[in-house]
């Protein structure tokens, strides 16, 4: 594999653990461990933990997924192997 090719994935990997290092902040950090803390918090007249146990986890992820969906189109661009 040459050069770029090995910078491209080098690169999509730190995407990757990047946004899964948030997806489990968001998931188990928000949704379980600091549950009690985010419950001194309202959202929408519900405590915030138990929001972001609920519904947070999921917003969390479609944005997580839209965000890959740019950073790698852009990724793709710059790196010339775009459809």
């Amino acid at each position: 594999m040459d050069m770029s090719m090995q910078s491209y994935w080098k690169r999509n990997k730190t995407y990757m653990l990047i946004l899964l290092a948030i997806w489990a902040t968001v998931s188990y950090g928000f949704g379980i461990f600091f549950v009690e803390q985010l419950n001194a918090f309202h959202l929408g007249g519900f405590p915030l933990g138990f929001w972001f146990a609920q519904q947070g986890s999921i917003y969390v992820f479609v944005l997580i997924i839209l965000a890959y969906f740019l950073l790698m189109d852009r990724l793709d661009k710059k790196y010339d192997v775009h459809e």
